[in-house]
């Protein structure tokens, strides 16, 4: 009797542990465009992109650190007179902030939503992923129309607000500044296409469910 209730034991703590792998492995953590146009002397200047990068910088740490996997996306403007993404330009590289490693995929698209004409769902598909955390550049743009895609093609979406930067716009005439960009867009998408949470506020319910 104790050597049945020992097996049993051992085999609910195998199916927990077999499980929680399951889960783990079955998401993905997506970068977009975080390249050095979007800095500081860069062709098209963010507001705040250092303080993105680097809350992106510890999202990179922690699914490195626990073997999760990790796209890379980077913008190549493929079209005459590109003001910046120029292909082989310093500009077009992925910051050094969060550098690709060799083994890491690396997606190039050309168009805001990165699932358009590019292999990101095959590679996606091809691992099991079915959910996404989301960080990158810009929010008003490549951000939102990626999140959008991957919330339509089935996965389910986390976005780290603040490891996104925008900038200001402008319509007939009103300047909208960056602040209320980064607002307006995060608590649209958090609606219904993803949950919006802080860099610590991921890191720490990840550590509670350990």
């Amino acid at each position: 009797m104790k050597l049945t209730t020992t097996l049993i034991a051992l085999i609910i703590g195998l199916n927990l542990v077999f499980a929680q792998t399951g889960n783990k492995m079955n998401k993905a953590l997506i970068i977009v465009d975080i390249q050095n146009d979007y800095f500081q002397g860069g062709k098209a200047e963010l507001v705040n992109p250092e303080i993105a990068s680097k809350n992106a910088k510890l999202m990179l740490e922690y699914f490195r650190k626990n073997n999760l996997p990790v796209v890379h996306v980077q913008h190549i403007a493929n079209y005459p007179n590109a003001t910046f993404f120029v292909p082989d330009t310093k500009g077009a590289e992925i910051h050094s902030d969060v550098k690709p490693k060799e083994t890491e995929q690396i997606v190039v698209k050309h168009y805001p939503n990165s699932f358009r004409e590019t292999n990101l769902l095959e590679y996606l598909k091809s691992n099991k992923i079915t959910d996404l955390v989301i960080c990158g550049m810009q929010t008003h743009m490549c951000i939102d129309a990626t999140t959008r895609a991957a919330k339509d093609l089935g996965f389910n979406c986390v976005l780290i607000g603040d490891a996104c930067a925008t900038k200001d716009l402008e319509i007939n005439n009103v300047k909208v500044n960056a602040d209320d960009v980064q607002t307006s867009f995060l608590s649209a998408l958090n609606y219904y296409y993803s949950t919006v949470m802080t860099t610590e506020q991921y890191l720490n319910k990840e550590k509670l469910s350990h």
